[in-house]
Protein backbone atom coordinates (compact mmCIF):
# COMPACT_ATOMS: atom_id res chain seq x y z
CA UNK A 1 0.00 0.00 0.00
CA UNK A 2 2.83 2.79 1.03
CA UNK A 3 4.35 1.71 -2.40
CA UNK A 4 1.46 2.39 -4.19
CA UNK A 5 0.75 5.70 -2.69
CA UNK A 6 3.99 6.85 -2.83
CA UNK A 7 5.18 6.22 -6.94
CA UNK A 8 2.33 8.10 -8.11
CA UNK A 9 3.61 11.11 -5.55
CA UNK A 10 7.24 10.35 -7.09
CA UNK A 11 6.05 10.67 -10.60
CA UNK A 12 4.15 14.23 -10.21
CA UNK A 13 7.76 15.53 -8.49
CA UNK A 14 9.48 14.48 -10.93
CA UNK A 15 7.64 15.73 -13.84
CA UNK A 16 7.04 19.21 -12.04
CA UNK A 17 10.97 19.58 -11.80
CA UNK A 18 11.03 18.28 -15.80
CA UNK A 19 9.27 21.36 -16.01
CA UNK A 20 10.72 24.21 -13.71
CA UNK A 21 14.54 23.11 -15.27
CA UNK A 22 13.04 22.51 -19.46
CA UNK A 23 11.62 26.28 -18.92
CA UNK A 24 14.54 28.26 -18.11
CA UNK A 25 16.94 26.24 -20.75
CA UNK A 26 13.77 27.35 -23.52
CA UNK A 27 13.64 30.69 -22.78
CA UNK A 28 17.30 30.90 -22.54
CA UNK A 29 17.64 30.20 -26.32
CA UNK A 30 16.56 33.09 -27.68
CA UNK A 31 19.05 36.04 -28.12
CA UNK A 32 18.49 38.91 -25.93
CA UNK A 33 17.57 42.18 -28.51
CA UNK A 34 21.19 44.16 -28.68
CA UNK A 35 21.85 47.59 -30.26
CA UNK A 36 25.44 47.78 -32.32
CA UNK A 37 26.78 51.23 -33.27
CA UNK A 38 29.40 50.88 -36.26
CA UNK A 39 31.27 53.40 -37.88
CA UNK A 40 33.12 51.71 -41.00
CA UNK A 41 36.20 53.60 -42.99
CA UNK A 42 36.98 52.15 -46.14
CA UNK A 43 36.05 52.20 -49.38
CA UNK A 44 33.33 50.26 -52.25
CA UNK A 45 34.27 47.12 -50.61
CA UNK A 46 33.23 47.84 -46.87
CA UNK A 47 30.23 49.21 -48.81
CA UNK A 48 29.84 45.83 -50.50
CA UNK A 49 30.37 43.87 -47.35
CA UNK A 50 27.82 46.13 -45.41
CA UNK A 51 25.13 46.57 -47.84
CA UNK A 52 22.56 43.95 -46.73
CA UNK A 53 24.10 44.17 -42.93
CA UNK A 54 20.88 45.98 -41.85
CA UNK A 55 18.15 43.57 -43.22
CA UNK A 56 20.07 40.65 -41.36
CA UNK A 57 19.80 43.09 -38.24
CA UNK A 58 16.23 43.39 -38.47
CA UNK A 59 15.18 40.55 -38.93
CA UNK A 60 17.46 39.44 -36.23
CA UNK A 61 15.03 41.16 -33.98
CA UNK A 62 18.29 43.55 -33.43
CA UNK A 63 19.27 47.30 -33.95
CA UNK A 64 22.20 48.89 -36.02
CA UNK A 65 23.44 52.61 -35.96
CA UNK A 66 25.94 52.09 -39.02
CA UNK A 67 27.96 55.36 -40.80
CA UNK A 68 30.30 54.71 -43.73
CA UNK A 69 33.01 56.67 -44.73
CA UNK A 70 33.37 55.48 -48.22
CA UNK A 71 35.71 56.77 -50.78
CA UNK A 72 36.92 54.67 -53.33
CA UNK A 73 39.47 53.38 -54.04
CA UNK A 74 41.12 54.36 -50.65
CA UNK A 75 43.58 53.05 -48.61
CA UNK A 76 44.90 53.00 -44.98
CA UNK A 77 47.03 55.58 -46.06
CA UNK A 78 44.55 57.82 -47.47
CA UNK A 79 42.14 57.72 -44.39
CA UNK A 80 45.74 58.17 -41.92
CA UNK A 81 46.58 61.38 -44.35
CA UNK A 82 43.64 63.09 -43.71
CA UNK A 83 43.16 62.60 -40.03
CA UNK A 84 46.70 63.36 -39.82
CA UNK A 85 45.99 66.69 -42.11
CA UNK A 86 43.03 67.28 -39.84
CA UNK A 87 45.18 67.45 -36.76
CA UNK A 88 47.46 69.98 -38.04
CA UNK A 89 45.53 72.15 -39.39
CA UNK A 90 41.51 71.88 -38.91
CA UNK A 91 40.70 74.35 -41.95
CA UNK A 92 42.86 72.40 -44.15
CA UNK A 93 40.15 71.23 -46.57
CA UNK A 94 42.61 68.01 -46.96
CA UNK A 95 41.54 66.62 -44.02
CA UNK A 96 37.70 66.44 -44.79
CA UNK A 97 36.16 64.43 -46.61
CA UNK A 98 33.03 64.71 -49.32
CA UNK A 99 30.52 65.56 -47.06
CA UNK A 100 32.94 68.53 -45.07
CA UNK A 101 33.74 66.39 -42.24
CA UNK A 102 36.44 64.83 -40.31
CA UNK A 103 37.40 61.69 -39.39
CA UNK A 104 37.73 63.08 -35.84
CA UNK A 105 34.08 64.41 -36.18
CA UNK A 106 32.96 61.63 -37.05
CA UNK A 107 34.37 59.90 -34.26
CA UNK A 108 32.97 61.94 -31.72
CA UNK A 109 29.35 62.11 -33.07
CA UNK A 110 28.11 58.78 -31.68
CA UNK A 111 29.32 56.15 -28.94
CA UNK A 112 30.31 54.18 -31.39
CA UNK A 113 31.16 50.13 -30.61
CA UNK A 114 33.15 49.07 -33.08
CA UNK A 115 35.41 50.97 -35.73
CA UNK A 116 36.39 48.99 -38.53
CA UNK A 117 39.40 49.76 -41.05
CA UNK A 118 40.64 47.99 -44.20
CA UNK A 119 43.25 48.34 -46.83
CA UNK A 120 42.68 49.28 -50.28
CA UNK A 121 42.59 45.42 -52.56
CA UNK A 122 45.36 46.34 -54.55
CA UNK A 123 47.05 46.93 -52.11
CA UNK A 124 46.30 43.76 -49.58
CA UNK A 125 48.47 40.97 -50.06
CA UNK A 126 51.57 43.49 -49.21
CA UNK A 127 52.03 43.63 -45.74
CA UNK A 128 54.26 46.61 -46.14
CA UNK A 129 51.52 48.76 -47.36
CA UNK A 130 49.77 48.79 -43.80
CA UNK A 131 52.53 50.21 -41.95
CA UNK A 132 52.90 52.89 -40.36
CA UNK A 133 48.85 53.79 -41.44
CA UNK A 134 47.30 51.16 -39.76
CA UNK A 135 48.83 52.35 -36.78
CA UNK A 136 47.97 55.91 -37.12
CA UNK A 137 44.41 55.17 -37.70
CA UNK A 138 44.35 53.00 -34.89
CA UNK A 139 45.54 55.81 -32.24
CA UNK A 140 43.49 58.75 -34.07
CA UNK A 141 40.16 56.33 -33.10
CA UNK A 142 41.73 55.66 -29.66
CA UNK A 143 42.25 59.16 -29.18
CA UNK A 144 38.93 60.18 -30.09
CA UNK A 145 36.60 57.47 -29.44
CA UNK A 146 38.49 55.12 -26.79
CA UNK A 147 34.99 53.03 -26.25
CA UNK A 148 34.73 51.87 -29.41
CA UNK A 149 36.71 48.76 -30.19
CA UNK A 150 39.21 48.89 -33.69
CA UNK A 151 38.71 46.13 -35.38
CA UNK A 152 40.55 45.21 -39.09
CA UNK A 153 37.87 44.50 -42.00
CA UNK A 154 39.56 41.84 -43.96
CA UNK A 155 38.94 42.11 -47.83
CA UNK A 156 38.60 39.62 -50.02
CA UNK A 157 41.07 38.45 -53.03
CA UNK A 158 39.63 38.89 -56.51
CA UNK A 159 37.93 36.15 -58.71
CA UNK A 160 40.20 33.48 -59.99
CA UNK A 161 39.42 34.30 -63.69
CA UNK A 162 40.07 38.02 -62.76
CA UNK A 163 42.75 39.61 -65.52
CA UNK A 164 44.95 40.37 -62.35
CA UNK A 165 45.87 36.73 -62.90
CA UNK A 166 46.08 36.75 -66.18
CA UNK A 167 49.19 39.22 -66.81
CA UNK A 168 51.81 37.89 -68.77
CA UNK A 169 54.64 40.10 -66.78
CA UNK A 170 53.50 40.67 -62.87
CA UNK A 171 55.41 43.08 -61.28
CA UNK A 172 57.60 41.77 -58.46
CA UNK A 173 55.62 40.18 -55.66
CA UNK A 174 52.29 40.71 -57.01
CA UNK A 175 50.13 37.72 -56.42
CA UNK A 176 49.55 35.36 -59.98
CA UNK A 177 46.18 33.32 -58.61
CA UNK A 178 43.28 33.63 -56.56
CA UNK A 179 45.15 32.06 -53.47
CA UNK A 180 48.28 33.72 -53.83
CA UNK A 181 46.32 36.82 -53.56
CA UNK A 182 43.89 35.35 -50.75
CA UNK A 183 47.41 33.83 -48.70
CA UNK A 184 49.19 37.51 -49.05
CA UNK A 185 46.59 39.19 -47.45
CA UNK A 186 45.23 36.60 -44.87
CA UNK A 187 49.00 37.11 -43.91
CA UNK A 188 49.05 40.86 -44.00
CA UNK A 189 45.74 41.32 -42.33
CA UNK A 190 46.56 38.47 -38.96
CA UNK A 191 49.74 40.35 -39.40
CA UNK A 192 48.16 43.77 -38.55
CA UNK A 193 45.81 42.87 -36.46
CA UNK A 194 48.28 41.39 -33.87
CA UNK A 195 50.77 43.80 -34.09
CA UNK A 196 47.79 46.63 -33.08
CA UNK A 197 46.12 44.07 -30.85
CA UNK A 198 42.76 44.22 -32.42
CA UNK A 199 40.38 41.40 -33.75
CA UNK A 200 39.72 40.83 -37.52
CA UNK A 201 36.30 40.38 -39.04
CA UNK A 202 37.61 37.49 -41.62
CA UNK A 203 35.39 38.33 -44.95
CA UNK A 204 37.86 37.53 -46.61
CA UNK A 205 38.36 33.88 -45.26
CA UNK A 206 34.94 33.61 -45.86
CA UNK A 207 35.03 34.55 -49.43
CA UNK A 208 37.51 32.34 -49.86
CA UNK A 209 36.46 29.26 -48.23
CA UNK A 210 33.04 29.54 -50.11
CA UNK A 211 35.12 30.09 -53.43
CA UNK A 212 36.71 26.80 -53.48
CA UNK A 213 34.11 24.59 -51.91
CA UNK A 214 33.50 21.49 -54.01
CA UNK A 215 29.84 21.65 -54.35
CA UNK A 216 28.89 25.87 -54.30
CA UNK A 217 32.55 27.33 -55.43
CA UNK A 218 32.38 29.27 -58.58
CA UNK A 219 34.18 27.71 -61.95
CA UNK A 220 34.72 29.50 -64.90
CA UNK A 221 32.82 28.84 -67.82
CA UNK A 222 35.55 27.13 -70.74
CA UNK A 223 32.52 27.00 -72.96
CA UNK A 224 31.81 30.06 -73.65
CA UNK A 225 32.88 31.70 -76.91
CA UNK A 226 33.83 35.33 -75.62
CA UNK A 227 35.08 36.10 -78.82
CA UNK A 228 32.12 35.78 -81.11
CA UNK A 229 29.99 37.12 -78.32
CA UNK A 230 27.03 39.52 -78.65
CA UNK A 231 24.58 41.02 -75.82
CA UNK A 232 22.90 39.99 -73.94
CA UNK A 233 24.94 36.62 -73.56
CA UNK A 234 27.02 35.86 -70.98
CA UNK A 235 29.01 32.82 -69.52
CA UNK A 236 27.90 30.84 -66.45
CA UNK A 237 28.72 32.49 -63.22
CA UNK A 238 26.82 30.52 -61.04
CA UNK A 239 27.87 30.70 -57.76
CA UNK A 240 30.17 33.57 -58.36
CA UNK A 241 30.64 36.21 -55.38
CA UNK A 242 31.93 38.52 -57.63
CA UNK A 243 30.81 40.98 -59.97
CA UNK A 244 32.16 39.27 -63.04
CA UNK A 245 31.70 39.34 -66.59
CA UNK A 246 29.05 42.23 -67.61
CA UNK A 247 28.40 44.30 -71.08
CA UNK A 248 28.60 47.71 -70.40
CA UNK A 249 27.60 50.78 -73.06
CA UNK A 250 30.72 52.42 -74.81
CA UNK A 251 29.82 56.68 -75.77
CA UNK A 252 29.25 56.01 -79.31
CA UNK A 253 26.78 53.39 -78.21
CA UNK A 254 27.94 50.23 -79.00
CA UNK A 255 28.37 47.49 -76.57
CA UNK A 256 31.24 46.08 -74.82
CA UNK A 257 31.93 42.74 -72.35
CA UNK A 258 33.95 43.72 -69.84
CA UNK A 259 34.91 42.06 -66.27
CA UNK A 260 34.88 43.00 -62.69
CA UNK A 261 36.70 40.40 -60.70
CA UNK A 262 36.96 42.82 -57.77
CA UNK A 263 33.60 43.87 -56.37
CA UNK A 264 31.30 41.81 -54.51
CA UNK A 265 27.80 40.72 -56.29
CA UNK A 266 24.80 40.28 -54.50
CA UNK A 267 25.69 37.02 -53.10
CA UNK A 268 29.20 38.39 -51.93
CA UNK A 269 27.65 41.10 -50.47
CA UNK A 270 25.02 38.83 -48.75
CA UNK A 271 27.99 36.94 -47.76
CA UNK A 272 30.06 39.86 -46.48
CA UNK A 273 26.83 40.67 -44.89
CA UNK A 274 26.30 37.63 -42.94
CA UNK A 275 29.98 37.66 -41.76
CA UNK A 276 29.99 41.07 -40.28
CA UNK A 277 26.00 40.12 -38.26
CA UNK A 278 28.02 37.16 -36.60
CA UNK A 279 30.86 39.20 -35.33
CA UNK A 280 28.81 42.35 -34.24
CA UNK A 281 26.07 40.52 -33.00
CA UNK A 282 27.74 37.08 -31.25
CA UNK A 283 24.69 35.67 -32.53
CA UNK A 284 24.13 32.60 -35.63
CA UNK A 285 23.29 33.51 -38.55
CA UNK A 286 22.05 30.34 -39.80
CA UNK A 287 18.66 30.36 -40.01
CA UNK A 288 18.14 34.33 -40.68
CA UNK A 289 14.99 35.00 -42.53
CA UNK A 290 16.33 37.64 -44.42
CA UNK A 291 17.56 36.77 -48.13
CA UNK A 292 17.78 39.37 -50.34
CA UNK A 293 15.52 39.27 -53.72
CA UNK A 294 16.89 37.57 -56.25
CA UNK A 295 19.32 35.09 -54.55
CA UNK A 296 18.64 31.36 -54.54
CA UNK A 297 17.85 30.11 -51.18
CA UNK A 298 19.61 27.23 -50.55
CA UNK A 299 22.62 29.04 -51.83
CA UNK A 300 21.80 31.82 -49.33
CA UNK A 301 21.63 28.92 -46.41
CA UNK A 302 25.02 27.88 -47.87
CA UNK A 303 26.48 31.39 -47.64
CA UNK A 304 25.10 31.75 -43.64
CA UNK A 305 26.35 28.53 -42.48
CA UNK A 306 29.85 29.38 -44.52
CA UNK A 307 29.71 33.08 -42.33
CA UNK A 308 29.14 31.20 -38.90
CA UNK A 309 31.98 28.24 -39.50
CA UNK A 310 34.18 31.08 -40.49
CA UNK A 311 33.67 33.19 -37.69
CA UNK A 312 33.03 30.10 -35.19
CA UNK A 313 37.09 28.72 -36.45
CA UNK A 314 38.45 32.13 -36.40
CA UNK A 315 37.21 32.52 -32.42
CA UNK A 316 38.37 29.53 -31.94
CA UNK A 317 42.08 30.35 -33.25
CA UNK A 318 42.15 33.74 -31.92
CA UNK A 319 42.19 34.80 -28.45
CA UNK A 320 40.43 38.13 -27.39
CA UNK A 321 41.90 41.02 -28.71
CA UNK A 322 41.95 43.28 -25.19
CA UNK A 323 45.74 44.97 -26.22
CA UNK A 324 44.12 48.09 -27.40
CA UNK A 325 41.90 48.59 -23.64
CA UNK A 326 45.02 47.48 -21.62
CA UNK A 327 47.36 50.41 -23.24
CA UNK A 328 45.04 52.77 -22.18
CA UNK A 329 44.91 51.75 -18.41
Amino acid sequence: MIRRLLCPWFVCLVLLLDIQVAGPIVHGAEPAARTVRLLTVGNSFSRNATRHLEGLVEAGGHELIHRPIIVGGASLELHADKAQRHEQDANDPAGLYANGRSLKQELQSEPWDFVTIQQASIRSHDVDTYRPYARQLFDIIRKYAPQAEVVMHQTWAYRCDDPRFAVESPKPGEPATQEAMYQGLSNAYRTTAAELGVRMIPVGDAFYRADTDPRWGYRPDSQFDFQNARPPALPDQTHSLHIGWRWSKRPDGTSVLGMDGHHANLAGEYLGGCVFYEFLFETSVVGNPFVPAGLDPDYARFLQQTAHDTVASMAKSSPPATTQRQTDD
